[in-house]
């Protein structure tokens, strides 16, 4: 099945259109037909922070509503899978799941692919390069924060090497649960 991970904050979902846009994106890239409403379809609890995971599939979809607390990220391994591919949002994450078994004492792995820097196992990224932030032109996944951050001029996408690192002064992660957030302790090699 294919997954929308949604923040909702009190009642609200945050970011909708953004996930309306990947949702439907995805459905035509599988040549899928059915249509889902987010915005009608996805009801809250009114009060607290859920991770709301929304699958769905041609026939079918469902949706759950999970408690959030955030997991700290605080240092990355750096780690190279050229044959990775990770173009839709899925409920079996087994390859993302194997690389991250590999972090070692870090918090997550940044994913390098073909020589170039693509995501973490849960988030995009951005380095921060003279007073600008960019984000990989070639994430594995286009998630909805790095889009709405494009969008609003916040991000300019860029081909990043490993090389990169180093003239980078921060770097920061992005997803829909934590937002845009710089890594404490930068990446470990």
């Amino acid at each position: 099945m294919l997954l929308e991970t949604l923040r909702c904050e009190n009642g609200t979902v945050l970011h909708l259109s953004h996930h309306q846009e990947r949702l439907e994106r995805s459905l035509r890239s599988l040549k899928i037909q059915t249509h889902y409403d987010l915005e009608h379809l996805i009801i809250p609890p009114s009060s607290g922070l859920y991770r709301c995971r929304f699958l769905y599939s041609e026939s079918d979809y469902r949706i759950e509503f999970l408690p959030y607390t955030p997991r700290p990220v605080r240092s990355i391994k750096l780690i190279s899978a050229d044959a990775l591919h990770y173009p839709l949002k899925y409920e079996n994450r087994k390859p993302l799941d194997l690389l991250f078994q590999q972090r070692g004492e870090c918090d997550d792995v940044l994913i390098i692919k073909n020589g170039f820097l693509t995501d973490t196992t849960i988030a995009n990224i951005a380095l921060y390069i003279d007073g600008k932030w960019f984000t990989p032109q070639t994430p594995l996944l286009n998630g909805t924060t790095r889009s709405r951050l494009l969008d609003e001029g916040f991000l300019t996408p860029a081909l990043l090497t490993e090389a990169d690192i180093g003239k980078a002064t921060k770097i920061a992660v992005m997803n829909a649960m934590v937002g845009f957030i710089e890594v404490e302790n930068g990446i470990i090699a």
